[in-house]
């Protein structure tokens, strides 16, 4: 694995202000066998002007209409040729040794899928990183019901691991990251290199986290797939469903704060079909 050609899939959409940044961060990495598959996901701003100053080979971009983030990396990854792949956000960057010393760490422990540690900034001001958003190592698909404890821009994986856990789903506009990894966490040990050598930028209006409404609703969609997918075991199922019943009563408060009784009531009912065992359509949760 250690001098396996490694895909860097990098989606970006009208974030011409950072694109450059993070393709730097790029350029300057130790390890040198590498390919980066930019997805222009349909720009409307400067980015084919940012991407015209980098001349290397390695760099390949595609551009197609408008399909979220989601479609996006499905698309990269398709593409791509390497036995491994990393994600990068446009608007994140890498630290210099950040390729080099995550896949000798995954080689060394046989690991399939890694992240790193990270240096959050918001408004560009270094932030420290609060506790409960700590990274664990190894086995913990219950921890991450509760948060989404593996960040994109972090993380590397084999292309066996995607296979199995992938793609990722274009019916989430946000909240697909989380959906994801807990299919990861089902099926793998996830390595930790307890170095910060990623640059978590955030803090911003246009963040998906930030101006995709519902997020609550898409965490419950994720929940349910894990849920009917048939594929937990007994201890696993309810953890699961005791998670979803947390996050159904956060947002049916939240569906009462603004007098949307009728939502929380349907949503409360489509819980108790789980409970039940009953198979639920998943577009609504969409």
């Amino acid at each position: 694995m250690k001098n396996s050609l490694v895909s860097i899939i990098l989606p970006t959409y009208n974030r011409a202000q950072y694109l450059g940044r993070a393709l730097e961060s790029v350029l300057a990495q130790t390890y040198a066998n590498w390919e980066c598959r930019i997805i222009d996901d349909g720009s409307t701003d400067d980015t084919e002007a940012v991407l015209a100053r980098f001349d290397d080979p390695r760099i390949l971009c595609l551009r197609q209409e408008n399909q979220g983030v989601s479609g996006a990396r499905n698309t990269g990854i398709a593409e791509c040729r390497g036995e491994v792949v990393a994600l990068l956000d446009s608007d994140d960057e890498w630290l210099p040794g950040k390729l080099e010393t995550q896949l000798s760490y995954m080689a060394e422990h046989g690991y399939e899928i890694c992240q790193t540690e990270e240096i959050w900034y918001r408004g560009g001001k270094r932030v420290n990183q609060p506790v409960r958003y700590a990274k664990p190592e190894g086995w913990f698909f219950e921890a991450a019901l509760e948060m989404c404890l593996i960040s994109p821009s972090c993380t590397m994986f084999t292309r066996a691991a995607w296979e199995v856990m992938g793609p990722f789903d274009t019916a989430m506009p946000s909240c697909e990251d989380y959906d994801m990894w807990l299919r990861a966490c089902l099926h793998f040990p996830v390595g930790l290199v307890r170095e910060p050598l990623t640059l978590k930028h955030g803090g911003r209006p246009d963040q998906l986290s930030v101006c995709v409404p519902c997020a609550d609703l898409h965490r419950i969609r994720a929940l349910v797939k894990i849920l009917q997918s048939r594929k937990l075991d007994e201890k696993q199922h309810q953890s699961a469903l005791d998670s979803l019943r947390r996050k159904v009563d956060i947002y049916m408060q939240g569906c009462e704060k603004r007098d949307k009784k009728d939502e929380a009531e349907r949503v409360w009912t489509l819980f108790c079909m789980v409970r039940e065992g009953k198979e639920i359509p998943l577009n609504t949760l969409s």
